[in-house]
């Protein structure tokens, strides 16, 4: 376990704002941004399901000090999805975004790392609406707020750029294992809180 996280095998989940309602029939899944091509990506409900499957085992790690082992995701690999959407090169970062606006900034290599997910299943089911469903992002080696629930877009980006928890306070990079928490401990000197 990274310091200062105690094991829970269950947690009630946490997110900013209300549990959207998914409707197959509008919902859609976009790449946009510093494309290859400059142009962007759509995918819906049906043809997203399309994309190649992948199943993990990770351990989720939240802010709030507690991470839960060995949580069964399946879903599309963030590989996978960058080989179907492929990013300009000069591209450096993505921005995660949510319903309601919500986004997450991550460095490129953080979204590409092996066990990445575009999750859609947890246990064994389709997510429970409060863990995301249809669609959430899972980057076991960051902080949970990495982790976007109800995920809709990736956009690629050629600078960081913050995003909904990184602009009030929040780290920018969120690596548990260095408990980089809070936007501070990124100015020199600054460790992570005793």
């Amino acid at each position: 376990m990274p310091p200062g996280q105690a094991v829970r095998y269950e947690h009630r989940p946490l997110h900013y704002g209300p549990v959207p309602v998914f409707r197959p029939h509008r919902w859609d899944f976009r790449v946009m941004g510093a494309t290859e091509t400059l142009g962007s990506y759509r995918w819906t409900w049906e043809e997203f399901g399309t994309l190649p499957r992948t199943d993990s085992v990770s351990d989720f790690h939240c802010v709030m000090r507690f991470s839960v082992p060995g949580v069964p995701w399946g879903g599309v690999r963030a590989l996978d999805l960058v080989s179907a959407a492929p990013p300009a090169p000069e591209v450096t970062h993505v921005m995660a975004w949510g319903e309601y606006g919500y986004s997450a900034n991550l460095r490129l290599d953080d979204f590409l790392s092996e066990q990445v997910l575009l999750a859609t299943h947890r246990d064994g089911e389709p997510l429970a609406p409060e863990h995301g469903f249809p669609l959430r992002l899972v980057v076991p080696h960051l902080y949970g707020w990495k982790s976007v629930k109800w995920l809709r877009a990736v956009e690629y980006m050629t600078a960081d750029r913050r995003g909904f928890w990184e602009e009030r306070g929040y780290h920018n990079r969120a690596d548990p294992w260095s408990e980089q928490r809070f936007s501070y401990q990124e100015e020199p000197g600054h460790g992570p809180p005793l």
